[in-house]
């Protein structure tokens, strides 16, 4: 370790200890340690939202299909979300502190060869790459936050900031990428993350102290088992409205996903070493908590879907679309940055029932405006939608706190691998039901109150889960 990094380990540790005379040296340090352990998944969420607003070039540059484009945007999602548990694994096995400047690295890589690739299936492969090696440095990022920030308040704190960021990220990811692919085309969405993965790399190297890998065994086969459940579960969610619902290669791949999960679940059960801890499966607030991951990704990214189409529909070009969503996306940000501080004065469970149960209440609201009005204006829709964004955006970071919290440091890269990979399902599930709406229903009259009701019923599903099942200390 560097004597800088000793510098910001030990400012931190004061800070924590109650030192007030070295208070106001370990904030800078601890400030740029979050910047630090933030800047990936940054990254990642400025590439993800980034990306759609390149489709249309990528598609006349390349000369990809619609359909190659959906596998542009969703490869990205399923490696993501498939790799995730193994990533948490690897990191307890090689440190979580080399865990994440590996997965820095493989993503850079796969970012090169978005911007170079020569056709759409290449790109295709480079962005399986790239979800990969977020798999890998997301799970460890958040391990490093909990091993770094002892005090269950500063934690709180630091993952409602950190949630911020990321937040943030998304809000200026379209408008950033429709200013990139304007000026410098759509490859320059790839190669902006090449100075940024390595400032990411080099900070992490020098400010974050190195934590000692726990060992402790991997079942490969466990996790090839769910890559390929994961897989299967991805090809028929993605391809159903294309194919089908009861085309034969749907049905194919309904049967092979049951049978590699059943597999999968009956190894778990078998085996002394299972990817989850039986400790974290036993913890009804670590299921409740882990749930509400998934429902909240369903309905934020399912409607997020919804209304891109919809927006666009209404004549918007993708600049436009973005410079719409930007408040309804910054109102997450703005949900997310008061988090840390409620939590700290009132515990992570309120926040979390409360933030949800105003999530639900706007979503009927919006549901009722939307059978009222079927031509409800734009600006009326967005405003909701605002509000219920900003309740949403207190809870996000909540949940997550509370999902390391039960863990601990014994299981914090398995717990925030879960958390993840069950989060990306969500959204995978969300936007898959969103594009089922869209082909069932014809006309957006009915389209939006389908859509709205989903929310609605998610979040509130949401806020009972964590009333019934959630219980930490204030």
């Amino acid at each position: 370790m560097t004597n800088h990094s000793n510098r910001a380990a030990a400012a931190v540790g004061m800070a924590a200890a109650g030192a007030a005379p070295q208070q106001a040296a370990a904030r800078p340090a601890s400030t740029l340690t979050l910047l630090t352990l933030a800047i990936g998944f940054v990254m990642a969420m400025v590439d993800l939202t980034a990306v759609n607003t390149a489709l249309s070039d990528i598609a006349r540059d390349l000369s990809v299909p619609v359909s190659g484009l959906v596998w542009v945007v969703d490869g990205y999602t399923l490696t993501f979300a498939a790799l995730l548990l193994a990533g948490g694994a690897l990191g307890d096995r090689m440190g979580a502190r080399s865990a994440y400047i590996a997965g820095l690295g493989v993503f850079l890589f796969g970012s090169v060869l978005c911007a170079v690739a020569p056709g759409g299936a290449a790109l295709t492969a480079a962005r399986l790459l790239q979800g990969a090696g977020a798999a890998l440095f997301l799970p460890n990022s958040l391990s490093l936050l909990t091993h770094t920030f002892e005090d269950d308040k500063v934690r709180a704190r630091m993952v409602g900031t950190w949630s911020a960021m990321v937040g943030a990220s998304s809000a200026v990811g379209p408008l950033a990428g429709g200013i990139l692919v304007h000026a410098f085309g759509w490859r320059s969405v790839f190669w902006v993350n090449v100075p940024l993965g390595l400032l990411g790399m080099a900070l992490a190297y020098r400010l974050i102290p190195a934590v000692q890998p726990q060992p402790r065994p991997l079942s490969l086969l466990s996790h090839g088992l769910g890559v390929l459940a994961l897989a299967g579960l991805s090809f028929v969610l993605i391809e159903g409205p294309v194919l089908g619902w009861t085309s034969a290669p749907l049905l194919a791949g309904a049967a092979a996903t049951v049978v590699f999960a059943a597999v999968l679940v009956r190894r778990e059960r078998a085996i002394a070493h299972p990817i989850l801890p039986r400790a974290l499966l036993g913890n009804g607030s670590f299921a409740a908590a882990n749930a509400t991951g998934f429902l909240i990704n369903l309905a934020v990214f399912g409607q997020l879907f919804l209304l891109s189409l919809y927006i666009q529909a209404r004549g918007a070009d993708a600049l436009h679309t973005g410079y719409t969503l930007l408040p309804m996306m910054a109102a997450f940000t703005l949900g997310n940055f008061s988090s840390g501080r409620i939590s700290a004065r009132v515990g992570l469970r309120l926040p979390l029932v409360a933030g949800l149960s105003a999530g639900a209440a706007m979503g009927a609201l919006l549901l009722a405006l939307a059978c009222w009005m079927p031509a409800m204006p734009l600006a009326l829709m967005l405003a909701v939608i605002v509000l219920m964004n900003v309740a949403v955006g207190v809870a996000i970071p909540a949940m997550t706190a509370t999902v390391m919290q039960v863990a601990g440091k014994a299981y914090s890269n398995s717990a925030a691998a879960a958390l993840n990979a069950n989060r990306q399902i969500g959204a995978l599930v969300g936007v898959a039901l969103m594009g089922t709406v869209i082909h069932a229903l014809p006309l957006w009259s009915a389209r939006l109150p389908v859509a709205f009701g989903v929310a609605a019923l998610a979040f509130a599903a949401a806020a009972m889960l964590v009333h019934r099942h959630v219980h930490l200390p204030r």
